[in-house]
């Protein structure tokens, strides 16, 4: 199963890059995730939608041709960062390669609730027309406190959190997999 990432932050030590890095590696045998630069697209224009640049082009034909999405998402002021908005403007018009995409949400932050603000924003967002991705309910992921959870190279230490995501990927790899059945 071929899983696209798309990573709310910019940050060079983010914790949700290093949680969706720790996801690629842990479940490479289970699924393929690639992590999209979505960092280099540049702010959505209406004017240059069909005629896009072809960044924007690249990554469409990434998320067009995959089996699901992952995005792991930052909280910023209660909410989705900038960039995550900006990559689902670009891929919500025109050629609307999410629709219909089974999508699971991570997010990771220092306080104690993760990113639950951010997420529930999100799956609004995510149910827009345009958008239409699917999304497993009550298979969320809120790593909070994570700066006490993950070592200063980037690995997650802490077993329980671990454990936890691994059930709810093999929760959402059950579902995606039973959900192309009835495509």
């Amino acid at each position: 199963m071929k899983i696209v990432a798309l990573v709310g932050s910019n940050r060079a030590d983010s914790y949700n890059m290093q949680l969706t890095r720790f996801m690629k590696e842990r479940y490479a045998g289970k699924v393929d995730i690639e992590i999209l630069p979505i960092d280099q697209l540049p702010f959505y224009n209406q004017d240059e939608e069909m005629n896009p640049p072809e960044i924007v082009k690249e990554i469409r034909a990434e998320i067009k041709g995959s089996d699901g999405i992952l995005f792991a998402t930052p909280e910023y002021n209660a909410s989705i960062s900038g960039m995550m908005k900006n990559a689902i403007d670009w891929f919500s018009r025109v050629d609307t390669v999410m629709v219909g995409k089974p999508a699971m949400i991570v997010g990771a932050s220092m306080g104690a609730l993760g990113t639950v603000k951010a997420q529930m924003q999100l799956r609004q967002i995510l149910n827009a027309p345009g958008v239409g991705t699917l999304t497993l309910p009550g298979n969320e992921v809120y790593v909070g406190s994570v700066h006490e959870k993950f070592d200063e190279e980037g690995n997650l230490t802490d077993e329980p959190t671990a454990q936890f995501i691994d059930s709810v990927v093999n929760n959402f790899v059950n579902w995606a997999e039973n959900a192309k059945v009835y495509s």
